[in-house]
């Protein structure tokens, strides 16, 4: 769906600025790949309802149309239908493996690992809501009450742990800008949109493109 493809395109923008100012060497291309590709499935859990603007120009019923398909070929959970879809691409298994890490309940553990490619981009994922790029603390509120109108626990966890994980998160950020030249606000949909158009041709090389050299 084009919302879809906006926010994936909006936090591999916001990744990009952050991989583009960061005082050390990060495989770049590996995390805006991930980035570009995160939700791949993410219609098969998506409330067509919920933002009836989304839907337009084709309508609810195409939409609902192609969910179904997705549903047909993948099965139910978004995130299984995601790691499906970049195996079919042919995506090398250490981006495949990044996007599968992609858990809010995981974000404590994140914090505490050595792998800054992973912090990124679920920090990235963590600043943009489905309207645009926001600060950290207005996405996790964001979630928080869109959630609890579909009556979804967000990553079937306790308000308490909710608090904990958004804890994590916020320390993160900390933990990424202490080594980057910019600050987190300096991410928004303004310093982003020109990387966004950019992204818009970035090449995504399958592990076949990458055999042949091309």
């Amino acid at each position: 769906m084009p919302n879809l493809q906006e926010h994936m395109l909006r936090v591999a923008a916001v990744a990009f600025l952050i991989c583009d100012n960061f005082n050390e060497s990060l495989p770049m291309d590996d995390i805006v790949t991930a980035c570009l590709l995160h939700d791949m499935g993410n219609i098969i859990k998506s409330n067509l309802l919920y933002f009836p603007e989304f839907v337009e120009p084709e309508g609810l019923s195409y939409w609902e149309d192609v969910k179904n398909k997705f549903i047909r070929k993948y099965g139910n959970n978004e995130h299984e239908a995601t790691i499906k879809i970049m195996k079919e691409l042919g995506l090398p298994d250490q981006i495949v493996a990044l996007v599968d890490q992609i858990f809010f309940s995981l974000l404590c553990s994140h914090r505490d690992s050595n792998n800054m490619s992973i912090k990124i981009i679920h920090y990235s994922d963590g600043r943009v809501d489905p309207n645009g790029i926001v600060s950290y603390d207005e996405r996790m509120e964001e979630a928080k009450r869109r959630y609890k109108k579909n009556n979804v626990s967000i990553g079937a966890v306790g308000e308490e742990q909710r608090k904990e994980l958004v804890a994590c998160g916020k320390e993160i950020e900390k933990q990424i800008f202490a080594k980057c030249k910019i600050a987190p606000e300096d991410i928004t949909n303004e310093t982003a949109a020109s990387i966004i158009s950019k992204l818009k041709d970035f090449v995504i090389h399958s592990i076949k493109t990458q055999d042949h050299g091309e």
